[in-house]
């Protein structure tokens, strides 16, 4: 029985690392936070994070997000190409699918909340700078 603690106390550890990623929100100027909050969102829905780029590559906000919607993007390519593969690719689009949509959904609240915190799982790695 005490076994069973350990092994779960170890798993909450893990799943806290995994979800409690770094919140770097008051390294940023609020009034570029406020200005480019929208811009900010747009990073999260694909395609139009070439909006952003465009537009707001110079703020600091901006290319937070920029970041972290290229890791959304590429993870998710990562997960259609497994996605192909015959007898795990079905399960494995399903739940990828899933995944990224809550990590879109974070991610746009993050930035509409002003937040520059990190997706978990993906946002610790950088793309974009």
């Amino acid at each position: 029985m005490e076994e069973n603690k350990i092994e779960t106390t170890e798993l909450e550890k893990k799943v806290n690392e995994a979800f409690n990623t770094a919140d770097t929100t008051s390294e940023y100027d609020p009034e570029d936070i406020n200005k480019n909050k929208f811009m900010a969102i747009l990073c999260y829905l694909g395609i139009l994070i070439v909006v952003p780029f465009l537009v707001a590559k110079e703020s600091k906000f901006v290319k937070f997000h920029i970041n972290q919607g290229l890791c959304l993007i590429v993870f998710a390519i990562i997960l259609a190409v497994v996605g192909c593969f015959p007898l795990i690719g079905g399960i494995v689009e399903w739940i990828g699918g899933l995944v990224c949509l809550i990590l879109m959904l974070m991610g746009i609240l993050n930035a509409a909340r002003g937040e520059a915190k990190e997706l978990p799982l993906i946002g610790r790695f950088s793309l974009y700078k």
